[in-house]
């Protein structure tokens, strides 16, 4: 089959236009992509086509994640950047294993456990809240076990965005607002990007990263080592000490990537992998499905009790999750063994009443809640049916509210995701010691890239973005399809609850997203949670998921003439569905 795949640039924009037919990708609506060969799933419909575009051309889905991870970091540097770290589940069609790598930031070797006792506020905005970051090593450390296609070669369509210039979408637009003081302040770096001239850029004007590209282009013909050990790492660390911060070349020439094992857990029929501690998020997606599954049947689910069992295993999973840390730096084994145990679970949910809620201090929470922030997620199936499933992040929005002016790079504000002795929360909860800093530890997150199979074949790639609202977003994605059966796209677009256990409010999504559709819980749902003693608060924001799902009932021909059947010989190959979040506007691509 001959596919054709033009490349545009025109109005600072890159576009790809392709034969949908041809591709046999079929678009249904806008945030919605069929295909039979590949698909990838971003906020952004330029990243993902740009990671389409890889695949198109013969490359892992490793080779699209690389590309579009860093078109991300461009079009989207709000959120995340080669200036941040990032979560990467990988699954290996072939071998039926997944790794999971870890290029979280991580603590500076001169940080300290008091490093912010006379001022807390620099945990979380300057240079000393800015950590070690791994994106680019954890890219490349992916690609070198698994990328096809050239390093270089990846890294072309985002240096394009960077140096032509990109159309600011309207979420972004909406990120520049909510930090314009940040970004006005930051004079020689955020500042002559994002509000030249002293004005802030709206949805639809063009912006220009000058430096970044060429950043982006050492990185691409040098690799890794031109940041990590090399003239642009000297550059960073010269702007990051400038500003009053502590990174030096040595954290950079120390930091390493780890990769592991995924984490495997089997829960209501399914076998779902993700990322091990620091990560928070399939651990503690397993103990609220573990709760759920103790009831026996889940039709529950379908109805206003259903919402409120849901809430009430949240709050417990909240207050369990928060004794977990860094598991170099501290023994976190008991409590992961419980997070995953169905009999622990069981345990839970004889505390739970349907008729009420309780006081934040019924679930015996010990410690405060870290509360960490903005991240971007994709996920990726190639046409040999490997995958991605990928979370990035530097943090708050645009990071440390600062910008390298000699890289382009945004500076991260990960240290704001540790735990600090002078911290307390509404209820004068302690800080957890199991997330306090150290040098070269990596602190806790909400991150869940997670890739679900039934019965050893891929059936969905799942993850979110939105710091401490990703794990009850992923939670209720999964139940919404794979129990409530709802179609893919309604699984994402049904508006969603958060909780955070304290303050003890269910956050509700009320809000016109950027498509200008209105996602509201419904009357039924919220009359049912106040009946039962809830204090529901609006929300005119929420969490972005993206999903992607293989149809397991019905294989389709490969192009050698035979049907797929399994894992252990040949891979199945089942129709794949990917569905952007409308929330923020994303489109995904196919193949």
């Amino acid at each position: 089959m001959k596919i054709f795949l033009v490349a545009l640039v025109f109005s600072s924009l890159i576009k790809y236009k392709y034969d949908h037919e041809k591709t046999k990708a079929k678009k249904t609506v806008n945030e919605v992509v069929e295909s039979e060969h590949g698909v990838v799933a971003a906020d952004d419909a330029r990243c993902s086509e740009i990671g389409a575009a890889m695949l198109r051309e013969g490359g892992h889905a490793v080779d699209a994640a690389v590309a579009t991870c860093l078109c991300l970091g461009v079009v989207y540097p709000m959120s995340s950047g080669i200036g941040g770290g990032a979560f990467m589940v990988v699954l290996n069609a072939s071998t039926s294993t997944a790794q999971a790598f870890n290029s979280r930031e991580t603590a500076p070797l001169a940080a300290s456990q008091n490093m912010y006792a006379k001022n807390i506020q620099n945990k979380s905005m300057g240079a000393l809240s800015v950590g070690v970051p791994g994106e680019i090593l954890g890219l490349y450390e992916a690609w070198f076990q698994y990328g096809k296609l050239p390093w270089a070669k990846l890294f072309q369509p985002a240096i394009t965005l960077a140096q032509e210039g990109f159309v600011v979408s309207p979420y972004l637009a909406m990120g520049i607002n909510k930090t314009a003081d940040g970004i006005r302040n930051d004079k020689i770096g955020l500042g002559p990007i994002f509000a030249p001239n002293g004005n802030l850029l709206k949805a639809g004007d063009i912006c220009y990263n000058l430096n970044l590209a060429r950043t982006l282009k050492k990185i691409a013909k040098k690799g890794p080592k031109a940041f990590y050990d090399g003239n642009l790492g000297k550059k960073f660390v010269k702007d990051v000490k400038m500003a009053g911060g502590i990174i030096t070349m040595e954290d950079l020439r120390n930091y390493k990537v780890n990769i592991t094992n995924a984490v495997v857990v089997n829960v209501m029929g399914f076998d779902i992998l993700g990322m091990p501690p620091p990560s928070s998020g399939l651990l503690g997606m397993s103990l609220v499905l573990n709760i759920l599954n103790s009831y026996g049947s889940m039709d529950f689910l379908k109805g206003p009790l259903g919402l409120h069992r849901l809430i009430e295993a949240m709050k417990h999973m909240f207050a369990i999750r928060m004794n977990l840390g860094d598991p170099k730096f501290v023994d976190t084994a008991q409590v992961e063994a419980n997070m995953v145990s169905p009999s622990f679970a069981a345990k839970l949910r004889q505390k739970i009443l349907d008729n009420t809620t309780f006081p934040s201090e019924y679930y015996m929470p010990k410690w405060r809640q870290l509360d960490d922030h903005g991240t971007s997620h994709f996920c990726v199936v190639d046409s040999e049916r490997n995958v991605v499933s990928m979370t990035s992040t530097i943090n708050g929005y645009f990071g440390a509210k600062l910008l390298s002016p000699s890289t382009g790079i945004v500076m991260n504000n990960e240290m704001d995701d540790f735990s600090a002795p002078t911290e307390k929360d509404d209820e004068k909860l302690p800080p957890t010691s199991a997330n306090f800093i150290k040098p070269n530890k990596r602190p806790l997150s909400s991150m869940n890239p997670i890739i679900v199979l039934k019965e050893n074949q891929l059936v969905g790639v799942l993850g979110a973005s939105g710091g401490l609202s990703i794990i009850p977003a992923v939670i209720q994605v999964f139940l919404n399809h794979y129990i409530k059966g709802m179609t893919p796209l309604s699984a994402v677009e049904e508006a969603r609850v958060y909780h955070r256990l304290v303050p003890n409010k269910v956050r509700y999504e009320n809000w016109t997203i950027v498509t200008g559709e209105h996602i509201e819980l419904s009357d039924t749902n919220k009359n049912s949670l106040t009946v039962r003693n809830h204090v529901l608060q609006p929300q005119d924001t929420g969490a972005i998921c993206q999903l992607v799902l293989q149809n397991i009932e019905k294989p389709i021909k490969k192009k050698r003439g035979e049907f797929g059947h399994g894992y252990n010989g040949s891979v199945f190959h089942g129709l794949l569905t990917a569905v952007s979040d409308p929330r923020k506007g994303g489109r995904p691509a196919g193949v």
